[in-house]
């Protein structure tokens, strides 16, 4: 059984770093701001496999740390998870949701309607692009 719900941002730390960076030391995967945020998990029969942390500022929010265990990864636990976060975006209001995605996963990302921006940087050797996505009126 699959259940997304609110979680810690510590709850989110242990995923982020095995997935995203696991050759830097832990609090690499910390982000200052992220006690601002909602973190949001995916579980499987109460195990935490994927992640999300969600900012909002204004009218935008960025997710960021989009992250799922590699064994899970291609199930479709991560699509899920983004779906759900970019409703909860537009549930709190937001007009506009971005995010900093690495560019080979950019094919993955415009599935949700999420467009490149002319935004691009290298980070930790991995090329990163900006993408965006509007919401129209409900």
């Amino acid at each position: 059984m699959v259940t997304i719900k609110e979680i810690s941002a510590e709850a989110t730390w242990p995923i982020r770093h095995m997935v995203m960076w696991p050759d830097q030391p832990f609090d690499y995967i910390k982000l200052p701001e992220d006690k601002n945020g909602v973190h949001l998990g995916l579980f499987t029969d109460q195990q935490l496999i994927s992640v999300v942390s969600l900012f909002l500022a204004d009218e935008e929010a960025q997710f960021r740390k989009l992250a799922t265990l590699t064994a899970e990864q291609g199930k479709g636990y991560g699509s899920q998870l983004l779906r759900y976060t970019l409703e909860v975006a537009r549930n709190l209001g937001a007009k506009k949701v971005w995010c900093n995605a690495r560019a080979n996963k950019t094919d993955f990302y415009a599935k949700f309607g999420m467009h490149k921006t002319n935004t691009s940087y290298t980070k930790g050797g991995i090329d990163f692009v900006i993408l965006e996505k509007f919401f129209t009126k409900k």
